[in-house]
């Protein structure tokens, strides 16, 4: 984990309403491991001084990228961003996306940009499968073009039937999932609680592997404030597990969801 001050090298419109930062960070971006996240302090917020967490990209030698989508305050006085800015971050953090079982195929699950979160995990693996992305429209299903290149065969969902299947992931993932091998199958997930638990379900009950990224609000980063806490599951019951600290990655089977 490295603080740094970095240096905005390009910040545009990448799709619809989502932008992409990409920015000069050498002390961090040849640390990066997929699944893992920065922590950004927001410029021009005055007396709000928390970090936010963001997914990382894409990383290189030179720095970090990260897509994002003015929803709030916070990321809204992103906007004004430009080349040149310099903005403070602290990153690597968490522990990201395990290496592949031998043997097993892999799957991406992605909710709305999570597939942003998984696309270093996807040029990773050694073996490409297929890449489930589901979102409200076409304009939420990000990065296609990008995982296509990689090799990955990708089938979007959208709940207005804007691109590809009309519905929800799982309308694509289930009738998938029969015709396959279910005890290969390892799946590296992201998006929304939902689609997580929904995923998670199904790693359980037909016994192959499931790897979740949990977004919870994660406030500190580095597992001191306990903010971002989930209950995971142990050999007697159960025990807090920090997300940013502990995670954001669990494997099924590990999580304790509440009803």
């Amino acid at each position: 984990m490295k603080q740094q001050k970095a240096i905005v090298l390009e910040h545009d419109n990448f799709q619809g309403e989502y932008r992409i930062l990409r920015l000069a960070a050498p002390a961090i971006g040849p640390l990066v491991k997929p699944g893992q996240f920065l922590h950004l302090q927001i410029p021009h917020l005055g007396d709000r001084i928390l970090r936010r967490p963001f997914s990382i990209y894409k990383a290189c030698d030179e720095g970090v990228a990260i897509l994002y989508k003015p929803v709030g305050r916070g990321t809204e006085s992103m906007v004004p961003l430009q080349t040149g800015d310099t903005v403070d971050i602290v990153g690597p953090l968490g522990n990201g996306y395990p290496q592949m079982k031998e043997d097993s195929l892999p799957v991406l699950v992605a909710g709305g940009y999570g597939n942003a979160a998984l696309y270093l995990k996807a040029k990773e693996l050694p073996v490409k499968g297929v890449a489930f992305f589901g979102g409200r429209t076409a304009e939420d299903i990000l990065c296609v073009e990008e995982f296509k290149d990689l090799g990955w065969d990708v089938r979007p969902t959208t709940n207005d039937g804007s691109l590809g299947i009309e519905g929800l992931v799982t309308d694509a993932f289930d009738p998938w999932m029969k015709e396959q091998d279910i005890n290969k199958l390892e799946l590296f997930v992201c998006g929304p609680g939902p689609m997580l638990k929904a995923m998670g379900d199904r790693a359980i009950e037909h016994d192959f592997t499931a790897w979740l990224s949990l977004d919870e609000n994660m406030v500190c980063g580095v597992g001191a404030c306990l903010t971002c806490v989930i209950k995971r599951k142990t050999e007697d019951g159960w025990e807090w597990a920090r997300c940013c600290k502990d995670g954001p990655v669990f494997e099924s089977r590990e999580i304790l969801w509440e009803d």
